[in-house]
């Protein structure tokens, strides 16, 4: 859960201690009385050179780092900026509740607050606490309070169900009670085990209710292998890169996309939105168990970052900046710490620890609020806004407020961890309200000893934001509502009042509810009331086929879609039903659609079922997340879609739905089904008879792909009379178009990747050549690309070879090939002995996952080069480009050197690939953090680069970050954009490096002068 935290501390600037004296002087002026804010919002201030001040690890630093006194309560809103028209209430604080990170509203409006006293150290202390809060007079405002569960380690997350709360302690997920009503739990135990909970940074969080009446969370970036705690012989259910659901009667436990840190959230409709450190609002684009029924598609992330103005948005504090940042990013940048730098000259401006993501969707704000989503960024004291606009089967979120911030604080002890809508209709901020909110490994002992990471450990706020006139309503009391009444609050404009409803009517299981439910599918002028009731009757076991096909042709999509979900348990035995969803893959509506895409994948293959998702995507063949869902219900049946879809001229016509083919055919040729494989085959010979160009590439990959499985059906395909000629005369094409020099390069490009069918001894007759350093750089490429493809050991001495004349993008790709498979590693270590390779250009992170290789011989030979190397001095590379930082630079020569050595893995100015960190501020950066970040990239990683090895079932070795994660695949990343996404039934193995995906020893690449203009360039930029 910190790292937001932690990452959003880490942006800092250099200034002069002129400066600093000052801004001390400010600070404890507007952390007190709250005035001077147009100065704390000045983060553009000028750096300087951090060699004019004499830093060490043994100097006394207390002079720079001044205590920062808080803000009393009373105090506290004269603190903030708020959008015209509101207000903002202080509904608890302390001693009453303190460090809150999250709540949960129980039927009759009392509040469960989780308070992570102990953060950041000393889990083993287990402060914290449950607090039960209750408004005993109704006036809005908390005033009495029992502790409700304590001695908790880390608690991060609540929610109410049947009179108690379940309670996420990592490794755990506990359930309380109270059974006596003095507000004190005297029921407790264990549910779940098998959180991550190494990390204070990444721990599960944001437990919400579902329309499916289970319980979502975020697993964040901790991960898990979760069982239940009185199962413990039971299988665990791996969660790394997802989020979780369960059921609370039943405890069933499943895993859901996401995968993100600190923040999870729906909107009325069920979408699903989460947020992590500097990516600070991203929509979940598919559930989890819909790409896991398929286990032979490689999925794309289901997160998809969805800001206009770019997932590290600029943001507009008017706090001032702690003085220990200041402090720690110039003995970083100097080297004198270990750290990343990150921010150079500006402390603060953008994104770096955005937390808590929600949607507004409560009653009590005008109606142009309903449905915003509201963001806090810890480290900058700021609640954002955005507002969210159709995109296709998603949604764009756009800057709501320019120039300013919907809610901001001049103190910096204020900290919006998280948000929550109320019974009352209007939105609560979670202050957890700290003086320093930082991991404590991320802050050196020369500063911490300055710091007292406990301070605030005593305070905290909850606050509610209410328009300009609001009046608090009525207290709610839903306990005691009747069945019917539930049923009627599932109109209510207030989505906590609709969410509670069905909870409670879930808890219950009244059958007298059915009745009133179906009237209200039925009759409700409410579309939101009209989907939760058809959720509310599939609780009850209640939904059946005639309710079911109302809805189906509901007036409101949103309703269809839902309706279409649904359906699905029930459709499977109803012909009708069936015959109803066939109709809909004409409906208007492209989400609805796109969910029909999905649920067609629960029926049994046949031909209708087939046609129903051919006519899906050919009226969309362009839309990936529509080509995504019908590949996921095409488990079984790829052939016979593949048949309808060859035939569709115009469907052929287009880019995406030759993609499809493609990947419907390599899904044929990986599953491997005699029947399948002849269907495959039978269109592809087919269309040969009209587009040829398109016919061939398709049976090389069937071909490829049958044997790269071992499959005999390889041979079959092959050996057919008119495949047979087909696959020849693929070959010989190729051959010819790839040597051609008068041939456009695109084309031979294309002709160099269909080689993979072909005998090795005739694809190195023809790629050879294509490596010399007289070739285009794309033919280069691509012919390391189709080597790669054999096992055979030749392929080693080629690539080194011809490694001379290769470029340092050359270079990048044909290591990857290099070490990509065992029976090459002998001759790459000979090469490395004997000076035909550079350790920098192979990289580091390679050799030392030989030094682990089970073959004792490579361990031995790999360890032998790093001593030789004598790896881990890069800070006297470092101090010896140093005199860099006085050198006059020019950008105009920066540009190409960005573009020669950097470009692989960042973009600017539209040139390049954005692989590693966005590079969109890197002008406030200043000259010493780039100096860093570009010879010693490793010196602190972000989690978030890493490079992985990943070693496939045919003994393959990939590296990259990772890039994606789901339940059929895993996707890594690396420089110029390469990537490979393995299916999960085909790895072996995957295992962190430990080390940065940039690469260390570009000092070979670049001398001072060189590196002077790349500070040039990248300084310059506006």
């Amino acid at each position: 859960m910190w790292r937001l935290f932690s990452t959003a501390c880490r942006s800092v600037g250099f200034i002069k201690l002129s400066v600093i004296v000052a801004l001390v002087a400010f600070v404890g002026t507007a952390s007190v009385d709250g005035r001077e804010a147009d100065r704390g919002g000045d983060t553009k201030r000028s750096a300087v050179n951090a060699d004019d001040i004499e830093d060490s690890v043994d100097r006394d630093y207390s002079a720079e780092l001044p205590r920062i006194p808080p803000t009393e309560p009373d105090k506290a809103l004269a603190t903030f900026q708020v959008h015209e028209g509101f207000r903002v209430e202080l509904v608890a604080c302390e001693p009453r509740v303190v460090d809150p990170v999250a709540v949960s509203f129980d039927e009759d409006g009392r509040l469960y607050v989780v308070e992570m006293r102990g953060y950041a150290e000393h889990p083993d202390d287990r402060l914290g606490r449950v607090r039960l809060l209750t408004d005993t007079d109704g006036d809005g405002r908390f005033d009495r309070d029992t502790v409700f569960l304590d001695g908790l380690s880390w608690p991060t997350a609540v929610i109410c169900y049947d009179g108690g709360v379940f309670v996420g302690v990592a490794p755990d997920i506990l359930y309380a009670k109270d059974t006596d009503g003095d507000g004190v739990a005297d029921e407790r135990r264990t549910v779940f085990t098998g959180f991550g909970h190494s990390n204070v940074q990444g721990l599960l969080n944001s437990f919400r209710w579902g329309l499916d009446h289970r319980i979502h969370g975020a697993t964040s970036s901790s991960g898990g292998a979760v069982r239940r705690a009185d199962q413990p012989d039971a299988k665990p259910v791996s969660l790394r890169g997802r989020d979780f659901a369960f059921d609370p009667r039943t405890l069933e436990l499943v895993p859901t996309s996401g995968g993100a840190q600190h923040g999870m959230c729906f909107d009325d409709w069920g979408r699903k939105f989460v947020c992590s450190n500097s990516d600070h609002i991203q929509l979940v684009m598919f559930e989890d168990r819909y790409i896991a029924r398929n286990p032979y598609l490689p999925a794309p992330s289901a997160r998809r970052s969805i800001a206009s103005d770019g997932p590290q948005a600029e943001v507009f504090r008017i706090s001032p900046v702690e003085p220990w940042r200041i402090v720690r990013t110039r003995l970083r940048v100097k080297g004198i710490v270990k750290g990343p730098v990150e921010g150079g000259g500006r402390a603060a401006g953008y994104f770096t620890g955005s937390t808590g993501v929600t949607i507004y969707r409560g009653n009590a704000w005008p109606a142009e609020f309903h449905g915003n989503a509201f963001i806090g960024d810890v480290g900058s004291n700021i609640v954002h806004r955005k507002v969210l606009v159709p995109d296709g089967v998603g949604l764009i979120a756009h800057r709501a407020d320019k120039g300013r911030e919907f809610l901001a604080s001049r103190d910096i002890w204020f900290r919006p961890a998280q948000f929550a809508n109320a019974p009352d209709g209007t939105l609560y901020v979670l202050d957890v309200y700290r003086e320093v909110i930082e991991h404590p490994a991320s802050l050196p002992p020369v500063i911490k000893r300055h710091l007292d990471l406990t301070s605030g450990r005593d305070r905290g706020r909850i606050y509610r934001i209410v328009p300009e006139h609001f009046s608090t309503p009525k207290p709610v009391r839903l306990s005691q509502a009747r069945t019917e009444e539930l049923v009627a609050l599932l109109e209510h404009p207030n989505g906590w009042h609709r969410d509670t409803a069905g909870r409670l009517l879930y808890e219950r299981q009244d059958r007298s509810a059915v009745p009133p439910l179906r009237a209200l599918v039925a009759q409700s002028k409410e579309p939101r009331a009209r989907m939760h009731a058809l959720y509310a009757l599939d609780a009850l076991a209640a939904l059946n086929e005639a309710v079911l096909l109302g809805a189906l042709d509901d007036a409101h999509p949103r309703v269809r879609e839902h309706a279409v979900r649904l359906a699905e348990k029930i459709a499977p035995q109803s012909s009708t039903l069936r015959a109803r969803l066939y109709q809909l893959v004409d409906d208007p509506d492209i989400r609805v659609r796109y969910q029909l895409a999905f649920s067609l994948g629960e029926l049994d293959a046949s031909r209708a079922r087939n046609q129903a998702l051919v006519r899906i995507v050919q009226r969309d063949p362009n839309d990936r997340w529509i080509r995504l869902a019908v590949r996921s219900s095409l488990a079984a049946g790829a052939g016979d879609a593949l048949a309808l879809l060859a035939a569709d001229a115009k469907f052929v016509g287009t880019a995406g739905g030759r993609q499809l083919l493609s990947e419907l055919v390599d899904q044929i040729a990986a599953q491997a089904q005699p029947d399948e494989v002849a269907s495959a085959l039978a269109s592809i010979e087919t269309l040969a008879t009209r587009q040829p160009k398109l016919a061939q590439p398709l049976l090389g990959r069937l071909a490829a792909g049958l044997s790269k499985q071992g499959s005999p059906l390889a041979k079959s395909v092959a050996s057919g009379k008119k495949a047979s000629a087909m696959l020849h005369e693929l070959v010989d094409r190729a051959c010819r178009i790839a040597a051609d020099e008068q041939q456009p390069v695109p084309q031979r490009v294309a002709a160099i990747r269909s080689l993979a069918i072909a005998d090795f001894a005739r694809v190195r007759d023809v790629v050879a050549p294509l490596l010399q350093q007289q070739q285009p750089q794309p033919l280069q490429l691509a012919a390391i690309a189709a080597l790669d493809h054999f096992d055979n050991p030749q392929v080693a001495s080629l690539l080194i070879d011809a490694w001379s004349g290769f470029s340092p993008k050359l270079r990048s790709q044909a290591a990857e090939a290099l070490f990509s498979r065992p029976e090459r590693l002998p001759r790459v270590l000979d090469a490395l002995e004997h000076g035909e390779l550079a350790l920098a250009d192979v990289g580091i992170a390679r050799l030392k996952l030989l030094a682990n290789s089970s073959d004792a011989e490579i361990a031995r030979r790999a360890r032998q080069l790093l001593e030789k190397a004598n790896v881990g001095r890069r800070r006297d590379v470092v101090e010896a480009y140093r005199p860099a930082l006085k050198m006059a630079g020019d950008p105009q020569r920066g540009r190409q050197v960005f573009r020669k050595v950097c470009a692989a893995c960042h973009k600017l100015e539209g040139f390049g690939h954005e692989i590693g960190p966005n590079l969109a501020t890197i002008q406030n950066r200043g000259a010493e953090a780039i100096l860093v970040n570009v010879l010693d990239p490793n010196r602190e990683v972000n989690p978030q680069y890493i490079n992985y090895a990943l070693v496939t079932t045919d003994g393959r070795t990939l590296t990259g970050m990772i890039a994606a994660e789901t339940a059929t695949s895993i996707t890594l990343k690396r420089a110029e954009d390469q990537s490979d996404t393995v299916l999960r039934i085909d790895i072996d193995e995957l295992q962190s490096t430990g080390l940065s995906l940039m690469p260390e020893g570009l000092e070979k690449e670049i001398d001072p002068q060189a590196l002077a203009d790349l500070i040039a360039y990248l300084t310059s930029i506006r």
